[in-house]
């Protein structure tokens, strides 16, 4: 199989995972995570990350593939500057081959990018109609930006995370669209502070400490929400917590058998 074939096909299983994920129980969390991990398999970049617009018109970060992106979309919102903030404001892709050209229009986010392994970075919008709704930031680590194709089809899968966030929501109703970001925005929160938390009790890092808890709220087929909520509640128990990192993360290459040590 030829690899534009190779990825076709790629992004065809990915269209049809995330109808799945609309159709089989809806976590706007969970769907904008898996979205960021697609692009990067499907565009070969190092990393992903989304902000949406909250109810007060400011930029919130919804999902990232790893810690970086993470960091990065938060840098760019303290500093204010950054493609994806560009990119909200004028409504059109950023395009990026080389960041270090960019040390004038982005003086602070550009070396902070640098810094943490990137060259590169592409920001397309993820729009309503008229309305901007947020965007979806790649990053990659060679001095290549997305070329036409690869564009059309960062922008396809951004007009996916926004046909997410409408589901069996009228795109009219602006009520409601609202009510679900709010939502969805408070979920973020309360997965942060799990993560951040889980980090520090097994004595691992952020995207440890997040795979771990997906894994577990896949395992147990609950939201991923619900599942950050427990433990911040202590209604997940550190027993539940170190078998799981033990066990089902060990296999997967995440954290391995024995590794896993709780800090009380």
């Amino acid at each position: 199989m030829t690899v534009n074939a190779e990825r076709e096909l790629n992004l065809s299983r990915t269209f049809v995972e995330l109808a799945d994920t609309l159709v089989t129980g809806f976590d706007m969390v969970e769907f904008l995570h898996m979205l960021t991990e697609r692009c990067v398999d499907i565009l070969g970049v190092g990393a992903a990350g989304l902000m949406l617009v909250d109810d007060r018109g400011g930029l919130r970060i919804m999902a990232a593939s790893e810690e970086r992106a993470h960091l990065l979309e938060l840098f760019q919102l303290q500093n204010n500057e950054g493609p994806c903030l560009d990119c909200c404001r004028s409504g059109q892709a950023v395009v990026i081959d080389d960041l270090d050209a960019e040390a004038e229009r982005w003086p602070t986010f550009a070396p902070e990018a640098r810094a943490a392994g990137f060259r590169s970075v592409n920001a397309v919008p993820m729009r309503l109609r008229n309305t901007i709704l947020g965007a979806l930031n790649l990053f990659s680590g060679d001095a290549r930006g997305l070329d036409d194709a690869d564009v059309r089809v960062a922008q396809a899968l951004a007009d996916v995370a926004t046909i997410g966030i409408l589901h069996e929501r009228a795109a009219t109703d602006a009520q409601s669209l609202v009510a679900q970001l709010h939502t969805a925005l408070n979920s973020r929160v309360v997965i942060e502070q799990a993560k951040g938390l889980l980090a520090e009790r097994l004595q691992i890092d952020m995207d440890e400490a997040f795979r771990l808890l997906r894994g577990y709220a896949r395992q147990a087929k609950r939201s991923l929400s619900d599942v950050a909520q427990d433990l911040l509640d202590g209604h997940l128990s550190s027993t539940a917590l170190a078998s799981l990192a033990a066990g089902v993360m060990g296999t997967r290459g995440g954290i391995a058998p024995g590794r896993a040590k709780l800090r009380r």
